[in-house]
Order: structure tokens, then sequence, then C-alpha cells
């Protein structure tokens, strides 16, 4: 029996098949990624579809001996749906789509995604980028959260759901897109030298206290 993440895989419930979640940067996905992925799900039944919380699309159901094959009928790379990881990105539309976006939340996530994703961490981590303070990216509920203004970004810390959830923590306003990047460098760096295993950046922080969080990570 695989155990999670071995091989791209989330082991179910049932103890006998497995999920594998191909990597969608933000949940963009063409119509060729699609067909693929609806193809492999009907080419290894009983396997069946479920958009994911962080808008990915698992194939559920595969049996242990169909799933090498069904990542090579994929071609795509696993996303980082398991472990002590940068997990997800999740981004709104932003100014590309929404009339209501102040910044380009598209622009900016793509390029934390290319950046973290799957990067390795004492705890697992989940960044949201919305383009306006709507926030439709549920950024205050992440650990690293990112929303826009019309004079630049605003960084929110310390956020999650889960069993014992909280809002994230502002930490600095008004930051251009290359500042905000700069930002969010020093605080992963930072939660990476400095936290321990398990831990979600929000206790993090209550260990560390959030002045010397902030003194931290805004030295640069």
């Amino acid at each position: 029996m695989l155990n999670d993440g071995e091989k791209g895989v989330v082991v179910q419930r049932d103890k006998e098949t497995y999920a594998i979640v191909p990597h969608l940067p933000l949940g963009r996905v063409t119509p060729a990624q699609l067909r693929k992925i609806a193809e492999v799900a009907e080419k290894y039944p009983p396997a069946s579809l479920k958009i994911t919380s962080a808008a990915r699309i698992a194939i559920i159901g595969l049996k242990e001996e169909d799933i090498d094959q069904a990542w090579q009928d994929l071609g795509m790379n696993p996303g980082a749906a398991v472990g002590l990881c940068v997990r997800s990105i999740k981004a709104c539309p932003g100014n590309t789509f929404c009339r209501f976006g102040q910044q380009d939340a598209l622009a900016m996530g793509l390029e934390l995604d290319k950046r973290y994703h799957g990067l390795a961490l004492p705890g697992k981590l989940k960044m949201g980028v919305s383009g306006c303070p709507n926030q439709c990216a549920e950024t205050s509920l992440k650990d690293l959260g990112l929303f826009g203004k019309a004079k630049g970004w605003t960084i929110l810390v310390g956020g999650n759901a889960a069993s014992r959830p909280r809002i994230g923590t502002v930490l600095c306003e008004t930051l251009s897109s290359e500042e905000a990047l700069a930002t969010c460098e020093r605080i992963i760096t930072y939660f990476k030298e400095n936290g321990k295993k398990g831990e979600r950046m929000g206790r993090f922080m209550d260990r560390v206290g959030f002045e010397n969080f902030k003194a931290a990570v805004l030295a640069g």
C-alpha cells in the first residue's frame, strides 16, 4: 500500500484506492488539459472527478496498479496536496478579468506558485492572493495572504481554517509587487529556518511573538 504523497497520491477512506491531483496553478486550466483529465478518469473506472477547495481537479478512486500509467497518460506534474510544504496558492481573477480588481492577483499568484509550490517547510502553508479587499481568494484564512488596494498590496500572516481557525493579522500595507514578493520571501525563509515540525504559521507567530516576527521579516 502506498503512503500519502508517494507517487503523488492521496490515500482514500477505503485504504484501497487513491486520488491523484495534477498541478493546475491557480486553478487555471486549458480545454486540452480538461479533456486529458476526463479521458484518464474514464479509462480507469471507477475513477471520478472532484474539484477541490484548492481549485484543483482530483481524480479519485484509482487502483494502485493504475497509478503510474495514469500519470503517464496525463503528462502533468503532481500538485502538492499533502505533506509539510507549500500546498497551494489560491487566486481570484484580479484586475485581469474582474471589474473590482485593483491589483493583478493572477500574475502575483503565478509568480508565488513558480517560486514556492511544493517547497518543504516545517508545517503546511497555504497562500491566497486577492485583487481587492473583497478577498475572494479567502486571503484572511491563509497562512500567508495578499490582497490588493489602489495603492498596492496588503500582506496578512497567520490565518487558517482547520480545527483551530484564526484570521490573519495585517503585517504591512501599500507594497509594490516587487516589495510584496521580497517580503513573502523573508516570511517563508524565517518560517523555514525557525518553525517546528507540524507548526502552522499562526502558531509559530504565537510562539515567537508577533512583534518579534514582524521585526525579523521586515528588517530587510
